[in-house]
């Protein structure tokens, strides 16, 4: 998903402090690639291979060899990198800009900013940004919880209870990342990660009660920013067909992602909060490599494969 510098300015500027010093009328430049380019062939006047389509970086590189040539020369070679048609320059160490840069970049409406920032480290920050902002992403229904370490979505239909077994759940010291409507994104290492939507985050919706500011009431301990899923949890009235075991257990897919998913019997009386908190408590084990369902399941087995040599 090819996406403008002005979005990248917009997520980014803070952390990357990043200040525009030219073209920023320009901002709306398509940025079709996420990878950056130190343009150092390029500045020599080699173009075969040059990634026109990226951010291009300035560097203490790149700087000393512009040094290193005549005034003309030095006009030039810019000249053929801004005609290149490229989305924009990031200029690192806070150095001070040729004048050549400058006019080239309102003449060819390409914006430049200007970074504190080392490089490599810069390089690293933009990176993780960029893919964050071009990863698919998807709205989902579901309350989003981290139970220690475990991102877990309650899904169920709505009056089913989720917000009530979240808010349960936060009481005992859990964090809260969104409530009903969740936002999620896939990474490029195939993780799932989810937030809320900036219009509804930290607040909650209680039936009976009304909008609720969950910090205000909990504490900022009892908020996350955003969580990777490692559990979905169905909240469903019962059917008589659940799972008994958990020896085979089920998974959802979300944006190509097989998550596990268990399916929980909502009934009148029974504390949902204390058995979504031993879910997570399971399914930290599980990821630890100790699976009881399986481990029961091996020692039925093995008792009874004795009994029958015994009995042959």
């Amino acid at each position: 998903m090819a996406i403008t510098v002005k979005t990248l300015w917009d997520e980014g500027a803070e952390k990357l402090s990043l200040s525009v010093i030219a073209g920023e009328q320009h901002l709306d430049r398509k940025l079709p690639e996420t990878a950056m380019n130190r343009p150092g062939l390029a500045l020599t006047g080699f173009f075969q291979y040059f990634a026109n389509q990226r951010l291009q970086i300035f560097g203490l590189a790149e700087f000393t060899y512009l040094k290193s040539l005549k005034e003309g020369e030095k006009l030039k070679r810019l000249k053929e990198l801004f005609e290149q048609q490229i989305p924009g320059i990031v200029i690192t160490r806070n150095r001070k800009i040729p004048e050549e840069i400058l006019k080239l970049a309102e003449q060819h409406k390409v914006p430049v900013f200007r970074t504190p920032m080392v490089t490599m480290n810069f390089v690293n920050e933009c990176t993780v940004i960029l893919e964050k902002l071009t990863a698919p992403q998807e709205r989902i229904q579901g309350t989003c919880l981290e139970l220690m370490g475990i991102g877990m979505l309650l899904r169920g239909d709505p009056g089913i209870g989720k917000s009530e077994t979240a808010l349960s759940l936060i009481e005992r010291g859990y964090s809260l990342v969104s409530d009903d409507v969740t936002e999620v994104r896939r990474t490029s290492r195939g993780r799932l990660v989810c937030w809320a939507n900036e219009v509804t985050r930290y607040h909650m919706e209680i039936r009976g009660l009304g909008i609720i500011h969950v910090p205000s009431l909990f504490g900022v301990a009892a908020i996350r920013r955003q969580t990777e899923l490692d559990l979905v949890i169905d909240l469903k009235t019962p059917s008589g067909n659940e799972d008994r075991t958990g020896v085979d257990p089920d998974t959802v897919k979300i944006m190509g992602v097989e998550v596990p998913c268990l399916t929980l019997p909502v009934r009148s009386g029974r504390d949902m909060a204390n058995i979504v908190e031993v879910a997570a408590l399971n399914q930290k084990l599980k990821e630890l490599g100790h699976d009881a369902a399986k481990e029961l399941d091996d020692k039925i087995i093995t008792r009874l494969t004795k009994g029958r040599v015994r009995n042959g």
